[in-house]
């Protein structure tokens, strides 16, 4: 070791080539037997497992079978209270263990957004089918006002975007294949020559170290500094929706739990606004993808335009849907800003001629606003918040509906 560390660095570098070289060559000896093997892998992921497939087959037959059997059952009073209850809590846990496996897969940056968009579907149903368990549970006369209608489109919208996923998946799985058998013959023929360039791109790389060592050092210093920038634009962009350009969901987990712990630290208001776009989904069928990003991006605008200040955070948290994090803001404050986004979005005058509640796009807010304690649990003040949107949904959309009590059932309702 003393001998080694005495070497100058050229000296180390040369036997650095040498060991690199040999491992390179035992590379090549083995290349062709892992190629093999690469292959049957590929068959066997492909077409031996099918796994992404079979999960996603599982969670629909699950919705169809399960659950919307159990709550079909229930609403005509052909099972009892406690088994349907049961029934949909193992049912919605296999599904949640199934889409997390799935979503644990490998997912190319195609299919991201749309992942994305089914993710959003299958908590919207999930939240459904809690909120009927919830229900009943607490007052078992409810399961006669389940609507069948209700829950039949549910179960339609779930299947048509599950099996556009399944789809998906199978046009994947055979491209991958074949493509992966046409290339395979080039890769055994190419891999010999393919060692030998490297080779000789490490032997003129390694000349070029040995003569320009003291400049390389100030070149790597240089270097450094250009690295620790784009790691810093790479981490800004992977906080960044890049459609509308405001924080997405990824940057919410990472700033919401360090805003709340300020407030809690500070005994300071902290506000939690939850934001969906009325009809959009009728809106994109009306207008297409390409309007509905338009109206997207309107909407980001307005939230830009309205919070301004450094501790303002807009997210889009995904689909259709927004949110937004205040620190030191009111009571009246925050409903003075749900109010200006609401009437900002309006007067935007964006035509929605499927819309229910206005000719032109609106949207609904849940605000959550109150002095931070250690009381406060997180992901408590997130669904209060998510209560406070379904309840300005259910009174006519097009309006704020703020709560200062995280347990308390009457809130204010506010039409913008």
């Amino acid at each position: 070791m003393k001998f080694i560390e005495a070497m100058k660095l050229r000296s180390k570098l040369f036997i650095l080539f040498i060991l690199i070289t040999l491992g390179l060559f035992a590379i090549g000896i083995m290349g062709t037997g892992y190629i093999n093997s690469m292959k049957k892998n590929i068959d066997s992921l492909y077409f031996g497992s099918l796994i992404p497939i079979t999960e996603l087959n599982e969670i629909l037959q699950t919705y169809h079978y399960d659950l919307g059997n159990t709550v079909y059952r229930l609403s005509r009073d052909d099972i009892q209270k406690d088994e349907a209850i049961a029934n949909i809590e193992n049912a919605l846990r296999i599904v949640r263990v199934k889409w997390r496996s799935y979503m644990s897969h490998f997912k190319r940056e195609d299919e991201l957004q749309y992942v994305e968009y089914v993710n959003s579907e299958i908590y919207s149903i999930n939240n459904y089918f809690e909120k009927i368990a919830q229900a009943v549970g607490s007052d078992s006369t409810l399961r006669h006002k389940i609507s069948v209608s209700t829950l039949e489109k549910r179960l339609s919208v779930i299947h048509k975007v599950l099996q556009k996923l399944i789809v998906y998946e199978t046009k994947v799985a055979n491209y991958e294949r074949k493509t992966f058998l046409e290339t395979y013959d080039s890769i055994v023929m190419q891999l010999g020559v393919i060692l030998g360039l490297i080779i000789l791109s490490i032997l003129s790389i390694s000349l070029y170290v040995f003569r320009s060592i003291q400049n390389d050092q100030t070149k790597l210093e240089l270097a450094s500094k250009k690295l620790k920038i784009a790691n810093k634009k790479l981490e800004n962009a992977s906080y960044t929706d890049s459609l509308t350009n405001l924080h997405n969901r990824r940057y919410f987990n990472f700033i919401y739990e360090k805003e709340l712990k300020r407030a809690k630290r500070n005994k300071n208001y902290i506000t939690f606004m939850m934001l969906d776009i009325d009809f959009f989904k009728q809106y994109n069928d009306t207008y297409g993808h390409v309007e509905g990003d338009f109206a997207l991006k309107s909407v980001a605008k307005v939230l830009k335009d309205s919070l301004r200040r450094p501790s303002d955070y807009v997210f889009r948290l995904g689909g259709e849907e927004f949110g937004v994090l205040l620190s030191e803001t009111d009571e009246s404050h925050s409903a003075r800003l749900a109010r200006e986004i609401c009437n900002a979005v309006r007067a935007r005058e964006i035509k929605h001629e499927a819309s229910k509640v206005n000719q032109y796009l609106t949207i609904s807010i849940g605000v959550v606003c109150m002095i931070a304690d250690e009381k406060l649990d997180e992901e408590l003040l997130i669904s209060r918040a998510d209560d406070m949107l379904y309840r300005a949904k259910e009174s006519g959309r097009d309006r704020y509906i703020i709560t200062t009590k995280l347990k308390e059932p009457e809130a204010k309702v506010k039409s913008a």
